[in-house]
């Protein structure tokens, strides 16, 4: 079942799980499985004797194999929580459907096994009270153990996981202890029946297909410290503890089995657990045999409910995240409760828990159970090649035997049974969709989302008289049941009343620690939290936190300061903090609220901004005070306040360049167009002329022969002959039409230069003819090179050196030659008139030198005879919008953006070299090759 409308809501609405819970308290969780044997054995044991232990030994060989690949996958599913149910849905994630099943499969098992602990409880309790002639509140009890771990877990994780670590760590040191001591009992007590059985009774397959099926709800199950590994403090340690529990499993389930098989052989003793665990354990432990068994199966019972009210939220909050089920699980409160996910479970309890048939629960769970593991290693053969994948052909050995296991052990215990367990998964399924669909706002995140967002934190300003109340409530509770206990243990003492004794203890320690959970824990866990918040800021801030006394003298300084004074923190403690500030005075309270302090180090001026608190202590007086580094601050500023001439000037120039650019562009686009629309009918001219030369040429011929056979003609043709004066036709006609051909090459050949000039098509750098593109700007030029009515023609000097192909920006090197160019027409004509030349002597001539240098740079000169330009002008020559024309005539961009062009674009060199009266000279400098710079 997939849910993608939600999947952005379910998985960015709420906070992820804070990595609160410690390796330890994971572990704890790990061992709930190993304690739980206390509660299969006798009933297996009872069904098979001696031969159970051909059932235990492959389903703990299969357990051990789980745990091992359920870690490697931990290894890589670090933010997973839920662990196995959730691997194999990343498993099957090309199958959402079996996916959503297995997971669900393994969770009603969860359920179940709480529900059973509540009656086992509940009908211990009956057995205990009946001795002691009082009657069992039985609804009162089934409540009662159903919502303790409940209240627990509504009130957050951590709380419950301390209070489980508390018991299971004693109770599964009980539970070595008797798997240890009876096997060394057995083999070396004179008392001993002997460690190996006389006889072994016969085993049928379809009794070891049951029974195989049954043990698996504990064998399968050591692996619950991976459902914890989203919110460790270590997931690596916390995964590491899988080969623990994996090891932990054949001393255990193998070591105690056949302790129990051993010694718990009387047939009256039946399957009741507390019965044969006391008979195999009484002839090594004595009178303390039925205590310490009561105690086992109470931690048992109690330990499992918190372990289920831990785990099954986390499945289903990872389903939700992974879009399996309804985004609404997958709402965690601030304090990391999961709400939703734990109603949920409830409700599955409660159905359980009024089915109240021990034997079909166990049975109907257990369906789903077998099947979620069957999907999880067919998942592990499907994705066989996936390196996470241990063991991928054993696993699908397993999965061909779990197959027929679940046929023929499953209808070894009923047919009903197993249809009911594997339509449970699917009836869930279906609620889910039900809760997707139906518009109750608390089925959907957004009604969460908004309750966490408002709902105002209540604090109590006096909880003394609370926490009072509790106490002398509990204190008066505890009296009273003490008492009344006492009464009856006055007439009945028995061993029902250590029993009871023994129930009463840990439930009243789950009950106490459910009150604390909702009265002073969370204040002291606020408490903690916000310490340790302070203590982390403290530790990591970047800025320098000092807290001095009244006199100034360091009291504490964290990690920070060392990077300002060189000196470790522990140091500074003792010392007056004026010794490194010296313009501080003695007493803080003198001190300025933020000030700038100078700080010597490693010869080196470091500015500091220091800001004290002005709240001391009630009690005595501290200081805190910041030291922020502001020296890059300071020099940015120093920095800035130099270069805002420099970025004044840079502005000026890309105005320059940005104007500059626009005209070129405009320009070169406009003289494209131009030579496009004038190539067009100059082509239709000049092609045609060809053709009108000789149908002209025919017609004069044909008027020769006309001439010649018809020598008198009428005289109306003599006299319109002598109009048109035809014999100066015939004759200036050829010529006129070699003039129009004469114009047309002409045309073409400005057309050409026009082109080449633009090059709107060459933006990109590559080798180019440079005399090509000096010529076309000649031609463009050459109206300006003819004589005027005021002035002589410019006569232009080609000096050519001998170049190869020169690698520019063509159509940006052939502005800069128009620029050169025409600066140098405006000179001569500037002197020209200045002077009044003679017709001879005084002529206007630019001089065009190339050549290659031996350095493989291209050397090219333009130089004019023309008035020269001063050295003060020259310094400022090539700055932008710097011109000596009249205002209308010159922009100053010309000059500039020819530097821009030589010195930038193409790494080259522009010089000016000139004097007054002497001319002017620019030298273009340029490499051969651009890329080899």
């Amino acid at each position: 079942m997939s849910h993608p409308a939600h999947a952005t809501l379910g998985q960015s609405s709420y906070p992820r799980l804070t990595r609160s819970l410690s390796a330890v308290e994971s572990w704890g969780f790990g061992l709930t499985a190993h304690i739980s044997w206390t509660a299969l054995v006798p009933a297996i044991h009872a069904a098979l004797g001696s031969q159970a232990i051909f059932v235990w030994i492959p389903a703990v060989i299969f357990g051990m194999l789980l745990n091992y690949q359920v870690k490697r996958l931990g290894m890589y599913f670090r933010n997973v929580a839920g662990g196995t149910p959730n691997y194999a849905t990343k498993l099957l994630q090309n199958y959402p459907g079996l996916a959503c099943y297995a997971a669900i499969g393994y969770l009603l098992n969860w359920v179940s096994y709480l529900a059973v602990n509540t009656i086992v409880l509940r009908d211990l309790i009956k057995v205990n009270l009946e001795a002691l002639d009082i009657t069992c509140p039985e609804r009162f009890l089934d409540i009662g153990f159903t919502l303790l771990p409940f209240i627990v877990a509504f009130s957050g994780t951590r709380a419950l996981s301390i209070l489980h670590l508390f018991f299971v760590i004693p109770a599964f040191g009980l539970l070595i202890t008797f798997c240890v001591q009876g096997l060394g009992w057995l083999a070396f007590s004179g008392d001993s029946p002997g460690f190996f059985p006389s006889n072994w009774s016969s085993l049928g397959f379809v009794d070891w297909t049951k029974w195989f099926f049954f043990v698996t709800y504990a064998t399968y199950s050591c692996e619950t410290a991976s459902s914890f590994v989203a919110d460790s403090h270590q997931p690596t340690q916390t995964l590491r503890f899988l080969d623990f529990a994996a090891w932990m499993m054949p001393p255990i389930f193998l070591g105690g089995s056949w302790v129990m098989m051993r010694l718990a052989t009387d047939p009256s003793l039946k399957d009741n657990a507390f019965l044969n665990l006391v008979a195999a354990s009484q002839p090594f432990w004595g009178k303390s045999a039925a205590i310490s068994v009561s105690f086992l199966l109470v931690a048992a019972c109690l330990l499992g409910s918190a372990t289920v009210v831990s785990n099954c939220p986390r499945i289903l909050y990872q389903l939700a995240l992974d879009n399996h089920l309804s985004p609404v699980f997958s709402v965690v409160s601030r304090r990391g409760v999961f709400v939703p996910a734990l109603t949920l479970t409830l409700v599955l309890c409660l159905i359980y828990l009024i089915w109240g048939d021990v034997a079909r629960i166990v049975a109907v769970g257990n369906i789903g159970w077998f099947v979620s593991f069957m999907l999880f290693h067919l998942g592990l053969w499907l994705r066989r090649d996936r390196p996470e994948v241990l063991f991928p052909r054993i696993s699908l050995g397993i999965l061909l035997l779990e197959v027929v296991v679940l046929l023929v052990g499953g209808f070894a215990w009923g047919w009903l049974n197993l249809l009911i367990g594997l339509l449970f998964p699917i009836g869930v399924m279906g609620i889910d969709a039900v809760i997707s669909r139906v518009a109750f706002p608390p089925f959907h995140p957004s009604w969460w989302m908004r309750r966490y967002r408002t709902r105002p934190v209540v604090i109590i300003k006096d909880s003394v008289i609370l926490q009072v109340s509790i106490l002398i409530f509990l204190l008066c509770s505890a009296v009273g049941v003490g008492w009344l206990f006492g009464v009856k243990l006055n007439k009945v003492a028995n061993a029902a009343g250590e029993n009871l004794f023994v129930v009463l203890l840990m439930s009243v320690a789950f009950v106490g620690v459910a009150i604390a959970c909702w009265t002073s824990l969370p204040q002291v866990v606020a408490i903690a939290e916000a310490r340790e918040a302070a203590e982390h800021l403290f530790t990591v801030a970047q800025d320098g936190i000092l807290v001095v006394d009244d006199r100034g003298i360091i009291r504490q300084a964290n990690p920070a300061t060392e990077s300002f004074f060189v000196v470790n923190p522990s140091e500074l403690l003792g010392n007056h903090l004026n010794k490194w500030l010296p313009a501080l005075v003695y007493y803080p309270d003198q001190w300025t609220k933020r000030s700038e302090q100078t700080l010597l180090r490693n010869g080196k001026n470091q500015i500091l901004e220091v800001s004290i608190s002005d709240r001391p202590h009630q009690d005595f007086q501290e200081y805190v005070v910041i030291l922020h580094d502001i020296t890059p601050r300071k020099q940015a500023e120093e920095i800035l306040r130099h270069s805002e001439a420099q970025l004044r000037q840079e502005a000026k120039h890309l105005a320059s360049q940005l104007v500059h650019s626009e005209k070129m562009s405009s320009l070169g686009q406009l003289v494209a167009g131009v030579a496009h629309e004038i190539n067009n009918p100059v082509n239709f001219i000049y092609g045609n002329i060809t053709f009108a030369n000789q149908y002209i040429q025919d017609i004069l011929s044909l008027l020769q022969l006309y001439q010649q056979n018809y020598p008198n003609p009428v005289t109306e043709i003599q006299e319109e002959t002598e109009a048109i004066d035809l014999n100066f036709v015939m004759a200036d006609l050829p010529n006129l039409l070699t003039s129009m051909t004469v114009g047309a090459e002409r045309i073409t050949e400005i057309v050409l230069s026009l082109r080449n000039f633009s090059r709107l098509d060459e933006t990109e750098m590559k080798a180019v003819n440079i005399h090509e593109g000096i010529d076309s700007t000649l031609m463009i030029l050459e109206h300006r090179f003819k004589a005027k009515c005021d002035s002589l023609a410019i006569e232009v000097i080609k000096e050519y050196g001998d170049l190869p192909l020169v690698e520019c920006y063509a159509g940006q090197l052939n502005q800069v030659f128009m620029n050169l160019l025409a600066n140098a027409i405006d000179a001569i004509e500037e002197s020209l008139v200045i002077s009044h030349p003679s017709p001879v002597q005084d002529r206007g001539k630019i001089r065009i030198h190339t050549k290659l240098s031996s350095e493989k740079q291209v050397v090219i000169r333009i130089a004019d005879n023309g008035l020269g330009i001063p050295e003060n002008v020259q310094k400022q020559l090539f700055e932008p919008f710097f011109t000596t024309k009249p205002i209308g005539k010159g922009t100053g961009l010309g000059l500039s953006i020819s530097y821009q062009i030589i010195t930038q674009k193409h790494q080259g060199e522009l010089q000016c070299i000139s004097a007054p009266g002497e001319g002017t000279e620019f030298v273009i400098v340029i490499p051969l090759n651009q890329q080899a710079i």
